[in-house]
């Protein structure tokens, strides 16, 4: 079953957000390709969730779109994969469950790619006070039919977001 056409849409003083279901994980690697189409370097995405959510499928759906890496393993061990989009933009995907202690953050070079990156993190809890004004979040989460996403903004994302259809 497709992903439903019509998606719910909040708009605030303070924020956007978009709401809809992912059916299965070709449809959240699908999703994680729309929305990279709509990035450019200096966004970061905050991927929240729980374990076996589809944080890592959105990402790698992503990753497979942006810089042609079909397989692109989980940084679960090695906390950051880079790689670079089709236009020279660096990406780097962060897996932060692993960090007990936002110092332990000071070695990963997160914070001086988020002017000229594109970031994805896993976990950004972990990032504490570090992570940048404007990131974008993406909530996942299990439903009866699959997965139900919540992307969630600044107002600045509001055109960039505006006709997204995840189905793309």
């Amino acid at each position: 079953m497709p992903a439903s056409p019509r998606f719910a849409k909040r708009e605030g003083m303070t924020g956007y957000s978009l709401d809809f279901p992912l059916t299965d994980a070709a449809a959240t690697a699908r999703f994680g390709a729309a929305l990279g189409a709509r990035l450019r370097a200096g966004d970061t995405i905050q991927l929240v969730g729980d374990l076996g959510a589809g944080k890592t499928t959105f990402a790698r759906g992503m990753i497979a779109a942006l810089a042609g890496v079909e397989d692109a393993p989980s940084p679960t061990y090695t906390l950051v994969q880079a790689y670079e989009t089709h236009d020279g933009t660096p990406l780097l995907h962060a897996d932060l469950y692993r960090i007990e202690d936002e110092s332990e953050l000071d070695e990963l070079g997160l914070e001086d790619a988020f002017e000229d990156s594109i970031v994805l993190i896993e976990w950004p809890d972990r990032m504490g006070r570090r992570m940048p004004e404007g990131a974008l979040t993406l909530k996942l989460s299990l439903a009866p039919e699959g997965r139900m996403a919540h992307i969630s903004g600044g107002t600045e994302w509001k055109d960039r977001l505006d006709g997204f259809d995840p189905r793309g």
